[in-house]
């Protein structure tokens, strides 16, 4: 992948580091090689960093506190939540300041009556869904990396996941925020209000920057009546198209009561059979396509007769060859972990090529049809593995490598794939990021995507709120 850019590496004199590690206390200023490196690598390992500074602050005074020195000093920061980006945009690449976010983890307040949760930005995911469930509140955010990825890297990156269909994206959750600017400077509107017509609405402008406009500390989140109802399904369909209709049929006949609605490749399903552990094949015969789709309600209603009289209906359609629906939680767990384990299982075969795109929900069988002819011609014997939220029209469109192919020689084409791709992306009117950003590996792509004036105004932008180029340097813009 040629996504890095030249910059100069990062020098830090012995006295300015002692100036940082003052701020945060010796304790939570990593020096050590061995302590930085779980900071310094992706989960996949595409992307390896170094630095001569892990800063762990503890409140946003200290957060500011360190900003205020880099903006005095022009010291590049990169700020980093749970670490489990997958873009490139949490790693020091040219030698910055690593600044984890990980101690700012306290709940500060769950106001159940206004259905809302202040959280810190290290907060894991997984706690505040807990946080709410305890109030019972439904935080839906949810992700495969929910146990390790954090509030703060969750808006960074605008997150999407498997409930976006029903409530949106990570923008869509949030009512407030509490930002550190590049100067230190700290925003403070931790707004709670559903009404606010004061002027622009600032919090925007961070959601999704990733870190490269303000660090965000702290946000209002929207909570949700917890589901009483909830019903799960494992479907076998013939076709994407199959599968789009099947979508809409269940909306007309479920009183909109999905929540989630995901698509799969039989071979996906292959996948996290041969190399998952405690997976099984949820049906008893082997179909195309498969859909998870979930209904909830937050009142206590029959949506299993609705459910299986929806499936029924589409039996009779042809749109569903067999379904399984699930019996208990255990049953839906089950459901659930042979789709989480996708993007992991997908290692056992060699290497693989990622695309996190979005397209008209309508548009996704003619785009699944052509990238696959377009990756065929490119790379014969290449093997499409799409999986995603046909609910939102976000497919990962990821392709592993020919079977024994050499895996090193398959990744190197990483950008001619990515091009091709991306080609039948912008020809359905679509988004080559969906849900997981921008960061470094896709930085030089956006300027040939986004319309012209976005992308200047997002320079004017960065150059009025950074002026010195000193949050997240390199990334996004």
């Amino acid at each position: 992948m040629n996504t890095q850019l030249t910059r100069p590496l990062v020098t830090l004199s012995s006295e300015l580091i002692a100036r940082f590690a003052a701020i945060v206390g010796e304790k939570y200023a990593v020096t050590n090689p061995a302590e930085q490196a779980p900071y310094l690598v992706e989960g996949r390992g595409l992307y390896h960093g170094s630095t001569p500074l892990v800063l762990r602050p503890g409140s946003v005074e200290e957060v500011a506190a360190v900003m205020r020195l880099a903006y005095e000093s022009a010291t590049p920061i990169v700020p980093q939540g749970g670490n489990t980006g997958l873009v490139g945009g949490q790693i020091p690449l040219h030698g910055e300041v690593v600044l984890s976010l990980t101690r700012l983890d306290r709940i500060r307040e769950v106001d159940a009556l206004s259905d809302t949760m202040t959280c810190e930005a290290g907060v894991v995911l997984a706690k505040a869904q807990a946080a709410a469930a305890a109030a019972d509140r439904l935080f839906p955010l949810s992700l495969g990396a929910e146990g390790s990825c954090t509030i703060g890297g969750n808006l960074s990156t605008n997150a999407g996941g498997t409930s976006a269909f029903a409530f949106g994206v990570a923008r869509d959750l949030v009512l407030g925020v509490e930002v550190v600017l590049a100067d230190g400077r700290v925003l403070n509107a931790l707004n709670k209000l559903k009404k606010d017509n004061t002027g622009y609405d600032l919090k925007n402008l961070f959601i999704g920057a990733e870190g490269t406009l303000g660090i965000i500390t702290a946000a209002v989140l929207k909570l949700f009546p917890a589901p009483k109802s909830v019903e799960t399904a494992f479907v076998g369909v013939p076709s994407p198209q199959a599968a789009v209709k099947l979508l809409a049929l269940m909306q007309e006949r479920t009183n909109r009561t999905a929540t989630s609605f995901e698509l799969m490749c039989r071979l996906a399903v292959d996948f996290a059979l041969s190399h998952g552990h405690g997976v099984r094949d949820p049906l008893d015969e082997t179909h195309p396509w498969y859909v998870l789709l979930e209904l909830a309600s937050a009142t206590p209603q029959d949506l299993r007769t609705a459910l299986e009289e929806a499936l029924e209906t589409a039996m009779e359609r042809s749109l569903v060859n067999d379904a399984a629906v699930a019996d208990n939680v255990e049953h839906r767990r089950a459901f659930w972990r042979l789709r989480e384990i996708l993007p992991e299982a997908q290692k056992g075969e060699g290497g693989s090529i990622k695309h996190d795109i979005s397209v008209p929900v309508a548009a996704v069988p003619d785009f699944l049809q052509d990238a696959g002819e377009a990756v065929e011609a490119l790379i014969p014997g290449s093997r499409p593995v799409p999986f995603g939220h046909l609910g939102d029209g976000n497919i990962h469109y990821n392709v592993s490598q020919p079977v024994g192919a050499d895996t090193r020689a398959f990744l190197a084409r990483w950008d001619e794939m990515n091009e091709a791709v991306h080609r039948v992306v912008r020809k359905f009117g679509g988004s080559i990021s969906a849900e997981h950003g921008i960061g470094v590996m896709k930085r030089n792509l956006l300027a040939q995507v986004k319309d012209p004036v976005a992308f200047e105004l997002m320079g004017m932008l960065k150059r009025t709120l950074d002026p010195k180029d000193i949050l997240n340097p390199g990334k996004v813009v």
